[in-house]
């Protein structure tokens, strides 16, 4: 079975003030789907896209700018074909809140990436 890699979903950008960042993207124009000033992740619609942030600790600061999640036809075989490469997913394919099944993984220079797809639109339902 093969997947097919079929578009940028979001890219995800890591803040340490959630409320601040908020403010700012509204304050632009960008439409707040999901979270909001006081939550650890909010996604803001762009066109077919999204605009995610997430909040970011101390610790992390300097070791991640945030990921790209990249829409496939079906997870579960990208996380599959990941490993059948030995490679190490951070995790393995769960359902989130916000209606994506999702993987991540590192490339060779530590980028995270989520592989996903939209729920409503998972090939293993």
């Amino acid at each position: 079975m093969s997947t097919n890699i079929e578009s940028i979903s979001a890219i995800t950008l890591f803040t340490k003030n959630m409320s601040g960042a908020v403010k700012f993207y509204n304050s632009l124009g960008f439409q707040l789907l999901y979270g909001g000033e006081s939550t650890s992740f909010s996604s803001f619609s762009i066109g077919s896209g999204y605009l995610n942030l997430s909040l970011c600790s101390d610790e992390n600061e300097h070791k991640d700018w945030g990921r790209i999640i990249i829409y496939v036809s079906n997870v579960d075989v990208m996380y599959e074909r990941a490993l059948s490469l030995g490679l190490f997913p951070l995790s393995r394919p769960k359902d989130a809140p916000w209606g994506e099944r999702y993987f991540h993984i590192r490339d060779p220079d530590g980028h995270e990436i989520s592989f996903a797809r939209r729920l409503e639109d998972d090939t293993r339902i």
